[in-house]
């Protein structure tokens, strides 16, 4: 029997790193336990309701935030609240599938497009690595706004 994962990010602001994945990945954040999601609500406006109707003081709203696959087929992704800052490299990273099944220019150049648009998201471009197969087709390493590295693939 298979089991769902949740990958979870140790975080500065959880509604704002969570917010760049959502962009990023094209996640969605759920309504709260019980939420039902009217439409043109936007699910942190709902969230804050809920947070707000069951009394946890507003300091408090941005501890934790997650995001869903609209499909339902990709990892949930968890983001909590710490009080320190990243210090090293990460020990497991996120690989963003951006361009699979394709090779060589074409694929670079895929992966240059998207690495364009998560930069005006706000992630930062750190190394490219060209192709050299048969062992790799080429990526693009990142890291998003709280310093976490991922790679795009």
């Amino acid at each position: 029997m298979s089991r769902h994962i949740q990958v979870t990010f140790d975080a500065r602001d959880p509604r704002a790193l969570s917010i760049f994945w959502s962009e990023a990945l094209g996640y969605v954040h759920p309504g709260g336990p019980g939420v039902a999601l009217s439409e043109g609500v936007h699910p942190l406006d709902a969230w804050d309701d809920f947070l707000k109707r069951h009394g946890l003081p507003p300091d408090q709203w941005n501890t934790p935030s997650a995001l869903e696959d609209p499909d339902g087929v990709g990892a949930r992704l968890f983001f909590q609240q710490v009080p320190e800052g990243k210090t090293a490299k990460n020990r497991v990273h996120l690989d963003v599938r951006a361009a699979p099944g394709v090779q060589g220019e074409e694929r670079m150049a895929a992966l240059e497009d998207e690495c364009e648009r998560l930069v005006a998201l706000g992630a930062t471009r750190l190394q490219r690595h060209e192709p050299a197969p048969p062992t790799t087709f080429g990526h693009i390493v990142m890291a998003d706004p709280e310093g976490n590295e991922f790679c795009l693939d």
